[in-house]
C-alpha cells in the first residue's frame, strides 16, 4: 500500500493536477486500486484539484487497470429533499465545493465506468483519535453552531475501512456510507464538546438537509458504520 500526499511530507510526493506525475505513478506501481481522497474545499485551485484532477486520476487509473473508489460528499445535493438522498437522486449542487464534486464524479464516471463514488458526511475521529476539524471547533466556547444544518457525520476508521472493503469489491457508480445517525451541527458539536453549545440558524445558500440513506451500503459492506452517538458515547 502506498499514501501520497501534495501539501505534506509523505511516501510518494504527488500533484494530482499533474498527469505526467499521476501517469508516472501509477505506471510504476500498477496498483490493484486506487483510493482518491484529494480535494480542496476553497480558494485558488479548488476547481482544478476538486474536479478536473479527478478525471485525471480516473482516465490514468483506467490505463493501468487500477478499480477506482473516490471519495465524493452528501453537499453534492442541494439539501432541499426533505428526506434523506438515495443513489437514485441526481446531484443538485448549489455551492462552490458542491459544484465541483459533483462534476469530479461526472468525469469520474465517464473515465472509469466500474468506479464507485463514495458519498459520505462530515469526519471526525472520536475517543482516542486525532481531532477532526470539527472536533476541534468544537471545543471553542466562542463558536456557533447551525441548528438547522442536518448530516450523517461518518467516523474516519469505520470510512476507512469501508473504503478499503470496496478496494476488492466490485459496485460500481454512486454509493452512500455515512453514519446512521443524523445531526445537525449544533447537536454534534455538543456531543464532541460534552456541553451545551451555542446555536444559530444557518445562513441563506446552504444546503440544508443533507442526510444520506445509506441502506445499499449497509446491504453491501462487512463494515459497520456506526452512528455519533455511539462512538462519542465512551467519551462522556
Amino acid at each position: 500500500m502506498t499514501a501520497t500526499s501534495h501539501s505534506q511530507a509523505g511516501p510518494a510526493r504527488l500533484d494530482v493536477r499533474d498527469r505526467a506525475q499521476v501517469h508516472a505513478l501509477l505506471d510504476t506501481l500498477r496498483p490493484a486500486a486506487v483510493v482518491h481522497t484529494a480535494y480542496v474545499q476553497q480558494g485558488p485551485g479548488a476547481w482544478d484539484v476538486t474536479a478536473t484532477a479527478s478525471g485525471v486520476v480516473a482516465e490514468e487509473s483506467a490505463a493501468v487497470g487500477a478499480r477506482l473508489v473516490h471519495l465524493s460528499t452528501d453537499v453534492v445535493f442541494d439539501g432541499r429533499a426533505g428526506r434523506p438522498y438515495r443513489e437514485v437522486d441526481a446531484p443538485s449542487p448549489i455551492t462552490d465545493y458542491g459544484r465541483a464534486k459533483a462534476e469530479a464524479e461526472r468525469l469520474v464516471a465517464a473515465a472509469a465506468p466500474d468506479a464507485v463514488l463514495v458519498r459520505t458526511s462530515l469526519l471526525y475521529g472520536g475517543p482516542g483519535r486525532p481531532t477532526s476539524k470539527h472536533e476541534r471547533v468544537a471545543g471553542d466556547p466562542g463558536a456557533a453552531f447551525y441548528t438547522d444544518e442536518l448530516r450523517c457525520p461518518a467516523q474516519v476508521d469505520d470510512l476507512a475501512a469501508a473504503l478499503l472493503e470496496l478496494c476488492a469489491g466490485d459496485v460500481a457508480g454512486p454509493l452512500h456510507v455515512a453514519g446512521p445517525d443524523a445531526v445537525s451541527r449544533w447537536e454534534l458539536a455538543g456531543l464532541i464538546a460534552g456541553r451545551p453549545v451555542r446555536g444559530v440558524p444557518a445562513p441563506a445558500g446552504r444546503p440544508l438537509d443533507c442526510r444520506l440513506d445509506s441502506s445499499l451500503a449497509r446491504g453491501v459492506l462487512g463494515t459497520r458504520l456506526r452512528g455519533v452517538h455511539e462512538v462519542l458515547a465512551t467519551s462522556r
